[in-house]
């Protein structure tokens, strides 16, 4: 039997979890003999947070699942309560599936195990470009997913991907090492929450400027002057600015050279950006390539949120070209832009020094790019798919004024 007064639903709840007053809702509408659906409205709660609610916490002593609020009450508070000890830790058959999918060996066709490189645990997430420790390597939701095509019968060997996050992150929970998660794809040793990673959005980009706010005429490429930008990073903090019209797949290519300064001392934290590709600068390189063209060549400019554009609203004043910006990790968002980079990879390998090009010899490397032919293009290429473009205003303004 519940008690007859409940201390703990007395406390203030988060709106994560159904509240006493909310579980009187609950039976009283299955009272009158409301669907799940109906109560979910009622509410403002998901159908499926009735449904679990309604299986869990019913009433179950007189063997019927009637359902009262103060005996869900009372199921609710019970089970929220912490320290739980570890299913991993309870269940020895489990905790050895779990850690076998995670770390074992990885072995040839012979079942020789090959131990890979020899990889010290830190305590920290491996650094780039470092051997790294081979294993097995299932993600905890692939184990957690196989363990009931491998088990079907046995419901203890049942466990949730989060369980096993929490085992290997959560100090306490203590059923694995935590030197384990070195077999994690990620490698990370801390976990990165996930309001974190949601809200990871550059300050300077407000709402009315990401790419949902995009005129539609952008998508379809109908209308020239739209324009995808990047940076492709070199050795030493080197940088080329890369801008890419997504009609016409014409690209021009921005000089950023280093500014006084630089290399004469070590660098200073929140310093000046003297590798040459600060906000100002690239502002500066952008304004002063694309004001030269006509003004409905510069209809707009899609960027991702990278700090080189926080002057982004002077940008729009000087060069007369509105900004927009793709979602955080969207590279996708700007695909001509990040195919015509894998393009300049040629001329501007990984890990060289992009900062001893000069501006004259990208001029040439950019001429090379759109002399190319373009399938995409029926085989014109971008400078002559530019050049049909600025014939055809030309010949649209010489109509009009006449």
């Amino acid at each position: 039997m519940p008690p007859s007064h409940l201390t703990s639903s007395s406390r203030s709840l988060s709106g994560r979890y159904l509240s006493f007053s909310e579980r009187e809702e609950i039976a009283i509408g299955r009272a009158q003999g409301c669907g799940v659906r109906e109560i979910a409205r009622s509410l403002g709660r998901a159908p499926s947070t009735i449904s679990r609610e309604l299986r869990r916490n019913a009433a179950t002593r007189g063997g019927g699942l009637e359902y009262r609020a103060t005996t869900a009450q009372w199921h609710a508070d019970r089970s929220a309560r912490r320290p739980k000890p570890a299913k991993l830790a309870l269940n020895a058959t489990l905790q050895r599936y779990v850690q076998d999918r995670l770390s074992g060996l990885v072995v040839t066709p012979n079942g020789i195990a090959i131990p890979g490189p020899a990889v010290t645990w830190k305590g920290r997430r491996h650094g780039p470009r470092q051997d790294r420790r081979w294993a097995t390597a299932w993600s905890p939701e692939q184990i957690a997913r196989r363990l009931p095509v491998d088990h079907p019968d046995d419901e203890t060997m049942r466990i949730s991907h989060e369980a096993i996050y929490q085992a290997l992150y959560v100090q306490g929970r203590g059923a694995l090492r935590r030197e384990l998660t070195a077999c994690l794809r990620t490698g990370r040793a801390l976990r990165v929450p996930q309001a974190r990673t949601r809200g990871r959005g550059k300050s300077f980009v407000p709402p009315e400027i990401l790419i949902s706010q995009r005129p539609a005429e952008v998508a379809d490429r109908a209308v020239p002057g739209h324009w995808e930008g990047d940076l492709i990073i070199g050795l030493s903090r080197s940088a080329i600015g890369t801008l890419v019209e997504r009609t016409t797949r014409f690209t021009i290519l921005l000089h950023l050279p280093r500014m006084i300064g630089y290399g004469s001392g070590p660098p200073v934290k929140n310093g000046p950006p003297l590798a040459g590709h600060g906000a100002e600068a690239v502002r500066d390189a952008i304004t002063r390539t694309i004001t030269v063209l006509p003004e409905q060549l510069r209809r707009s400019l899609t960027w991702d949120q990278g700090a080189e554009m926080s002057q982004h609203a002077r940008l729009r004043i000087d060069a007369g070209v509105q900004v927009y910006f793709c979602d955080p990790h969207s590279p996708w968002q700007r695909g001509t832009n990040e195919n015509t980079n894998g393009l300049l990879r040629q001329y501007f390998p990984k890990g060289t020094d992009l900062s001893a090009h000069s501006a004259d010899a990208l001029a040439a490397v950019a001429i090379a790019l759109n002399a190319r032919p373009r399938k995409t293009l029926d085989w014109r290429t971008p400078a002559e798919a530019l050049d049909e473009v600025l014939r055809s205003a030309q010949t649209y303004n010489v109509a009009t004024t006449a």
